[in-house]
């Protein structure tokens, strides 16, 4: 153990560190997003695109591969820092401008500012995402250096003041910790948002030697990437929180539980755990002191119903992924009957920021009940996708259309998903409610982990409640009758309404269904379940209406209450563009050389209106009422 304080070592360490950085930054380097966002985009060709150009020029540059900085509608982007210019943000690379920015800027002297995004920091010659309007409501703090440091290395962390958090709370005693993340009332980030103090407090005073932190980082919510981009963009920053829990509550040993679809995160966090052994931040004796505290990863196998957390302690100790009985909590009695804490990746980010700033600091962020900041992957029908982080308090107006840049294709905005497919789908009426715990569940809705999926007048919200609703019938483990057998009767039912065959009885049925599994299922898998049939009954009735009462689609979404049919009057003979883009040849030419559709052959895959050239628009999608056999027959 060594004779310095802890902040003496640290300061060692960080001194180690900037130099190290500070070295790195004496010649160019290209910071390139590759997280998933930038991967799926092209991001590891656009490097080589990079290395090729930098050798084919003769220069001494560096690509460092990076996390994401949020603006997933840019990718794949990078970052050019060039000794004597601003660090500039490039979007939307390709081959093409690889070569001009590495010929034009990294070999001469011409920034290319007709391509840039934005400044990193601020100057006199180009803007910063912050002074864009966007920059008014994002308040970055767990998000502030992802995509801007090197993942994959810790010196990059430390730099900025990494483990600083640490090796203050190791200079004091434990309950100095766990008394400010009380103070902060920081809430879990989740979903449920329960008093994180409150939690670590409880796993405290449960007594025994043998206590557990773990990370609970099974992120399965279709379109949510919240928890995957910060541990493949800051890996430290969780591993840091994580940590000081640990110290706060006396566990020597903690997991980081991450889904294995996520390989990226899952590499670049053992990575981060080898490189802080190595630096003295974990392991034994951390920073000189008799602190010791170790983490590993554990894969998951990715069933959506391990994010429960008593689920999550049984598929680390080897069982199936089942949920238990409460109580006892996890705090009490979870792994391996220890007292254990369990919290999400954001929660853990939190932490060195309020230890480091103290809790006034951080309560000083949104709202007196939900302080802080919250964190969104926002997808769907929106601008600018991407990876976003507000003040608690934020509307969801702000978030979508000034954050976001509202809706494209000047299309109207309808309903927005928020909290996941357990989450509620919450009309336009509701765009004024604040981003917090509170008042989303008021409105019918949760926080949930962060997934928030925007949708536009196409959308029919029968077909969007059927399709979260598959989803979590799906991953249902099973194990209580409401959720097993009850979401699956709700699925048949919105099933029949989708087809135009459900009725009032059932439409009713269909609610009280809902109800009874809220009420009754085992773990909050189950009992946010029929949070989106809930909502959209609740907002958008007229929509069942019409599929019951009409038997059509007013978005003209269910596949089938619609057909395709092609007006004679816009279809040009000399363009064959809808033949060749129909999969099953329904499309033919009659005798006078127009095109119509054999709407027995048709699959209404809608390629064909898609493909029709926008001066024609000669491929019309109809939502027609279901008639009677009988009418049927007659209209036909």
């Amino acid at each position: 153990m060594s004779a310095d304080s802890p902040m003496d070592n640290y300061e060692k360490l960080f001194e180690v560190a900037k130099q190290n950085e500070e070295a790195r930054r004496e010649k160019p380097r290209i910071l390139l997003g590759t997280a998933s966002c930038g991967v799926a985009a092209g991001a590891l060709q656009v490097k080589e695109f990079f290395l090729k150009e930098i050798e084919s020029h003769g220069l001494d540059a560096e690509v460092v591969e990076v996390g994401c900085i949020g603006h997933c509608y840019a990718e794949p982007l990078a970052i050019i820092a060039k000794p004597g210019f601003p660090a500039i943000t490039y979007g939307n690379l390709d081959e093409g401008l690889v070569h001009l920015l590495v010929e034009d800027f990294l070999a001469g002297e011409d920034p290319c500012y007709e391509y840039a995004l934005a400044a990193v920091d601020r100057n006199d010659v180009f803007p910063t995402f912050e002074d864009f309007p966007r920059g008014i409501y994002e308040n970055k703090l767990i998000l502030e250096q992802c995509g801007y440091i090197d993942p994959e290395s810790i010196d990059s962390y430390i730099e900025k003041d990494g483990y600083r958090a640490l090796a203050k709370a190791l200079s004091d005693e434990p309950a100095r910790t766990l008394d400010e993340v009380k103070a902060s009332n920081l809430r879990g980030r989740g979903g449920a948002g329960f008093p994180t103090g409150r939690k670590w407090e409880t796993s405290l005073k449960a007594g025994g030697d043998e206590k557990y932190v773990i990370c609970n980082a099974d992120e399965g919510d279709p379109g949510a990437f919240m928890d995957r981009s910060i541990l493949e963009s800051d890996p430290h920053q969780v591993i840091e929180g994580m940590v000081l829990c640990a110290y706060a509550i006396g566990a020597t040993e903690g997991y980081l539980y991450i889904r294995a679809e996520y390989p990226r995160a899952v590499k670049r966090v053992r990575e981060a755990l080898e490189q802080a052994r190595e630096k003295g931040v974990l392991g034994s004796s951390i920073l000189g002191t008799e602190f010791n505290f170790d983490l590993q990863v554990f894969q998951g196998a990715g069933a959506f119903v391990c994010g429960e957390e008593t689920a999550l302690l049984s598929s680390i100790e080897g069982r199936r992924g089942v949920p238990r009985y409460r109580p006892p909590f996890p705090a009490v009695e979870g792994l391996w009957g220890k007292p254990t804490v369990i919290n999400n990746v954001k929660t853990f980010s939190y932490v060195p920021h309020i230890i480091n700033r103290g809790a006034d600091w951080f309560k000083s962020i949104g709202t007196p009940e939900s302080p802080g900041t919250a964190v969104f992957s926002l997808v769907g029908k929106v601008v600018n996708t991407g990876l976003v982080e507000v003040p608690m308090g934020t509307t969801l107006r702000e978030l979508i259309f000034e954050v976001g840049g509202g809706l494209p294709d000047g299309k109207e905005f309808k309903a927005v998903q928020i909290g996941g497919p357990s989450g509620g789908c919450l009309p336009e009426s509701a765009l004024d409610v604040p981003i917090d715990f509170d008042s989303l569940h008021e409105a019918g809705a949760i926080m949930g982990s962060g997934g928030l999926v925007v949708m536009d007048e196409d959308d029919c919200m029968v077909s969007v409640a059927h399709y979260f609703l598959e989803f979590t019938q799906q991953e249902s483990c099973g194990k209580c009758t409401f959720c097993r057998l009850g979401t699956k009767h709700m699925l048949d039912i919105l099933t029949d309404i989708t087809r135009g065959h459900g009725d009032e009885e059932r439409l009713t049925l269909l609610e009280e269904l809902a109800e009874d599994v809220r009420d009754g299922s085992l773990c909050n898998l189950g009992r946010t379940a029929p949070n989106p049939v809930l909502t959209t009954l609740k907002y958008f009735r007229d929509e069942y209406k019409a599929h019951i009462e009409e038997g059509r689609c007013p978005a003209r979404a269910c596949r089938d209450l619609v057909l395709f049919y092609i007006e004679p009057s816009r279809c040009s003979k000399l363009c064959n563009v809808c033949v060749g883009s129909c999969p099953t040849e329904a499309i033919y030419t009659r005798d006078d050389g127009l095109k119509a559709i054999d709407q027995e052959k048709c699959v209404k895959c809608d390629n064909c209106r898609k493909a029709c050239p926008p001066e024609y628009n000669a491929v019309i999608k109809l939502s027609p009422p279901v008639l009677p056999p009988e009418k049927e027959k007659k209209r036909t």
